[in-house]
């Protein structure tokens, strides 16, 4: 059975960052590497880079991994979304690896 994937988009590289150890440090999960987006909008954003930390690990480490992190980004710059996919499919896992921070 594939590994759960919680998804959260935080406002700011610093927020992600610390975002993610705290999901890491409130569960029994792995990150995937981090992903970015500047939306159109970006001016208008608390902060003008959007980032995307993903946790892999159970349904339950992920779940938990995802609270911790928004509790701390809330405090911060803010939470985008966050969703949790219970069972990814093959074509989901494929997406998971993309990233766009190694890119200008």
């Amino acid at each position: 059975m594939a590994e759960a994937v919680g998804i959260l988009e935080v406002f700011g590289l610093a927020t992600a960052f610390v975002a993610g150890d705290a999901g890491c440090k409130a569960a029994n999960v792995r990150l995937e590497v981090f992903d970015k987006n500047k939306p159109a909008n970006a001016d208008s954003l608390p902060v003008p880079l959007l980032v995307c930390i993903k946790f892999r690990g159970s349904v339950t480490d992920v779940t938990a991994a995802v609270e911790a992190g928004m509790e701390v980004a809330n405090r911060m710059t803010g939470v985008v979304q966050h969703y949790v996919i219970p069972n990814p499919e093959e074509g989901t896992e494929k997406m998971l690896k993309i990233s766009a921070l190694d890119k200008d």
